[in-house]
């Protein structure tokens, strides 16, 4: 089971319990966000496919931390006029875990284990 969203202008594949670095989003740690562009669900066993996003889906995931990314040196010369700049940029990022698919308000990951739980806690008795 995956899904390909866009955050911060850039796609990803993604799985429930998968890590992801995004551009720095605004909410605070430990707290969960929504992400509505979703491009594509496969779901073991069909794949759907948005128009550019498919409707009614979102991808569930709880922020873990904010950090910097790796600092890159951006240098620009120009041969024979004595052009030289030299600048360094890192990029503020955020740390995420995917936790759930959610497809018309239903629950891919999570909503399949609570049935089966609930079903063996009946046959039990």
């Amino acid at each position: 089971m995956y899904a390909i969203i866009e955050t911060g202008g850039k796609q990803f594949r993604v799985s429930p319990g998968d890590v992801i670095q995004v551009e720095r989003l605004d909410a605070d740690p430990a707290s969960q966000i929504e992400i509505g562009q979703v491009l594509a669900i496969h779901d073991d066993e069909k794949i759907q496919v948005g128009t550019p996003l498919v409707t009614n889906a979102q991808v569930v995931a709880e922020i873990e931390d904010h950090l910097r990314g790796k600092k890159i040196i951006v240098f620009k010369m120009k041969r024979r006029k004595g052009l030289h700049r030299r600048q360094g940029h890192r990029q503020e990022l955020t740390k995420l875990r995917i936790v759930d698919f959610i497809i018309d308000g239903k629950s891919l990951t999570g909503a399949a284990a609570s049935e089966t739980e609930g079903v063996e806690a009946e046959s039990a008795e």
